[in-house]
């Protein structure tokens, strides 16, 4: 197969793909086959007739479109890979005609692609990282969570309130029949907690021991069990028993019981090193996203709309099929989405706009520098495994369908990025900050600014610093 690529304007590509006449004969062969299975023929079983009869009885046009359709999403994506390229959004295709008898099948895919970035400064920014530090009711969250887990739950002779268990018996109705899942004896619920759908532990709040109530609630329109969802529902509750839940003293003893410390201070002091150590890793990958977008913004590349809205189709679809695989149905869920579709799809253009540009320019800069991933390199993404999930074998797979360069552009661009974080500095939020409000020639003088008012009060407020560097 030949492919010849050609360049479009607003980042898009047309890949011209020529079939060899010996290929297109191959896959018109095995569609023929493929409709013998259904075609009868005196003196030829069903799925026994040649190839040559069907064409004659069928026509040659039927199946090389029956080829087509067989063969086109397999040349698609071979064409795909010889052309380097990751499509953006979805493909236009044109068959332009069916190839006569001894000529090699063309068409052309038109996709748009990546767009090229400018690099403007990428080494040696300078850029905010915070400089985080453990608040001390962090400290004493953690240790509260840790005392819930050692609490005691004791039978109370009272009214429940929030924050204690009650243990009961429950029936569930949904327009008068039970349903599955409806009905339970001795659960525990805790009050206050909002585990339960919207409405069911509040009925609780104020019912003692051999209290029976009945308690009616909605689900959720987006409700996991899509059978309830958005329904109406019926509970006939009997309240077996209250239990006050108590929590243990706040000393050395409970840091014994709880941790491998002796005293409360070493356990305080260990919870404070952990949020600690979470904090500056959360303050890392905050500082290097930070610098991908500052050498982004330094960057210059036309983004067409169209294009955006191609990654955030996608952004949105995976999204969306994701909710799949947790039960949820993403058509309901849209649904109650303020705008539905397209007010989610509106809401993650941003996103995608900026991914686009942190792409685009991640890339000129793995070009620039010429980067390129090593086999370690590749093997070390794919993660320790062992049996068919060895990282050598997996390597060896996608070479051999043609897809490892998916996997060398996503180490090549990282490796971009950490070329570019290696190469800044960290200054504090407060430092970076002050700079972003000096004015220097590249930026608009504030009086030039939308919205800033006429110039004779401009003229009366005082200017702001002018400096001669970035």
């Amino acid at each position: 197969m030949k492919t010849t690529l050609t360049e479009l304007p607003e980042s898009r590509l047309r890949i011209d793909v020529a079939v060899p006449v010996a290929e297109v004969d191959k896959r018109m062969d095995r569609a023929a086959k493929e409709l013998a299975g259904e075609m009868k023929l005196p003196g030829f079983r069903k799925g026994k007739v040649p190839a040559q009869l069907v064409i004659q009885r069928i026509g040659r046009e039927a199946v090389v479109e029956q080829a087509l359709r067989s063969s086109l999403p397999e040349w698609y994506e071979q064409a795909l890979r010889e052309a380097r390229t990751t499509p953006i959004g979805e493909p236009k295709l044109d068959v332009s005609e069916l190839p006569a008898a001894g000529e090699d099948l063309s068409f052309s895919i038109e996709v748009a692609v990546r767009p090229k970035a400018q690099l403007g400064d990428y080494l040696g920014l300078e850029v905010g990282r915070a400089q985080p530090e453990v608040p001390d009711d962090a400290v004493e969250t953690e240790l509260d969570r840790l005392r819930q887990g050692f609490a005691s739950l004791n039978p109370v002779d009272r009214t429940a309130a929030e924050g204690d268990l009650v243990s009961l018996d429950y029936r569930g109705t949904v327009e008068g029949e039970p349903f599955e899942g409806g009905e339970g004896r001795d659960q525990l619920v805790e009050l206050g907690t909002a585990t339960l759908v919207e409405g069911f532990e509040e009925a609780l709040v104020g019912a003692r021991a051999g209290d029976e109530r009945i308690v009616e609630v909605t689900f959720p329109a987006d409700y996991r069990a899509e059978e309830l969802a958005g329904k109406d529902a019926k509970f006939e509750v009997t309240v077996k028993e209250v239990r006050e839940k108590e929590l243990p003293e706040l000393d050395d003893e409970f840091a014994a019981e709880a941790s491998e410390f002796d005293s409360l201070d070493e356990l305080r002091g260990e919870i404070r090193s952990r949020i600690g150590d979470a904090l500056e890793r959360q303050a890392d990958d905050e500082f290097r996203a930070a610098v991908v977008d500052a050498a982004s913004a330094g960057a210059k590349l036309e983004l067409p709309e169209e294009l955006v809205k191609a990654r955030a189709e996608e952004s949105l679809d995976r999204f969306l099929h994701n909710l799949t695989h947790q039960g949820v149905d993403p058509d309901a869920f849209m649904q109650v989405q303020e705008g539905g579709r397209e007010g989610m799809l509106a809401s993650v253009m941003g996103d995608a706009e900026s991914s686009l540009r942190r792409e685009a320019t991640l890339a000129a800069i793995a070009d620039a520098e010429g980067i390129e991933p090593s086999d370690d390199e590749l093997l070390e993404a794919l993660g320790p495994g062992e049996g068919d999930n060895d990282p050598r074998k997996m390597l060896e797979r996608l070479r051999q369908s043609g897809r490892d360069e998916l996997l060398r552009e996503e180490v090549r661009l990282r490796k971009a990025a950490d070329l570019v974080v290696d190469a800044a500095t960290s200054i504090p939020h407060e430092q970076a900050a002050a700079r972003e409000a000096i004015w220097t020639p590249d930026k608009p003088r504030p009086q030039d600014e939308p919205g800033a008012g006429d110039e004779a009060e401009e003229a009366s407020k005082p200017a702001k610093i002018w400096t001669p560097g970035p």
